[in-house]
């Protein structure tokens, strides 16, 4: 094994690294315990308890009801991942939240935003990097020896992307269209993360373009682990020359910070960007952007997560 193969390997347990806590905070289950119920500053929010499928295990998920909802009002829906860290900081691991229900509220009642329903899944205590790493790039991760301990260590011996996203669009997504009044199509559909949600917001958007008409995805976790590589984006750029939709079909939306663990992505998304540009994908139905000074936290994501809302649900 070389130098460089050995320092790769070195870094593809994301879970066991020992790093200071204002990196790791952001990528570690944010379930470790129960889970509170949230109370929003403004709307309304329901949870539907243990949610169970036959695809990945059972967990809550939070459904937010903006301000003036009521049951026969046809909603645009909004999928986020990480459920847990979208609303009430009170009840999150590190006292952090998007505040989604803030940021939506107030574009909604100003007349920025469509009426939106926000359904955040929890994550899984232990498993999150293996629901949310991509499956698709594991055939373009190489060699076969980083492949394996990628595999072993960081997604616990098991690739469970596919089956979240099953889960998503065959169980969740008919469960919320039957109970909430929402608009169904993927006009009306999209999916927003952070980190490694940002890594599985991008690969639904590939993987069912039929159900998701957009794509946010914020602080995008393309380096896999906790250092700068080139074998982890470099799979990431081969499933995604072959899978991305028309760009004329999709709405996707990129951004990076600066400072903590978002300091490691200005290499890797970079090459994306290009990979982006050569696909034929720009503005106004696409967007990367570089937000100087920020780094890899629940408080950064709030503060600029207006601009995602307007680009996928904008008047």
């Amino acid at each position: 094994m070389n130098r460089r193969h050995a320092t790769l390997m070195s870094l593809v347990a994301p879970l066991a690294a020992p790093l200071a806590a204002s990196l790791v905070a952001p990528l570690v289950s944010a379930c470790a315990q129960a889970p509170a119920l949230p109370r929003p500053a403004v709307g309304r929010l329901e949870r539907l308890e243990s949610f169970p499928s036959k695809h990945i295990g059972s967990r809550h998920v939070d459904v937010w009801l903006p301000p003036g909802w009521t049951p026969d009002k046809r909603c645009a829906v909004l999928y986020m991942h990480d459920g847990q860290m979208l609303f009430d900081a009170t009840t999150t691991w590190n006292k952090q939240a998007w505040q989604v229900d803030q940021v939506a509220a107030r574009g909604i009642a100003e007349g920025r935003l469509r009426d939106v329903i926000v359904v955040g899944p929890h994550n899984h205590p232990t498993l999150r990097h293996a629901e949310f790493f991509p499956q698709g790039f594991l055939p373009h991760l190489a060699p076969e020896s980083l492949r394996q301990r990628f595999i072993g260590e960081a997604l616990k011996g098991q690739p469970r992307a596919d089956a979240y996203l099953r889960f998503l669009v065959e169980e969740l997504k008919p469960a919320i269209d039957a109970r909430f009044a929402t608009e169904r199509g993927r006009d009306s559909t999209f999916v927003m993360g952070s980190s490694m949600g940002g890594l599985i917001s991008v690969y639904a958007l590939c993987e069912y373009p039929q159900v998701f008409g957009g794509a946010a995805a914020l602080s995008t976790h393309w380096i896999g682990g906790y250092e700068r590589n080139d074998e982890i984006p470099s799979a990431a750029i081969a499933y995604l020359r072959n899978r991305l939709p028309p760009p004329a079909e999709v709405k996707l939306y990129m951004d990076r910070g600066t400072t903590q663990l978002d300091a490691q992505y200005d290499q890797a998304q970079p090459r994306i960007d290009a990979l982006m540009a050569e696909k034929g994908f720009r503005p106004p139905r696409f967007v990367t952007r570089v937000f100087e000074g920020t780094g890899h936290n629940e408080v950064d994501w709030s503060k600029r997560l207006h601009i995602p809302l307007e680009f996928l649900l904008g008047r």
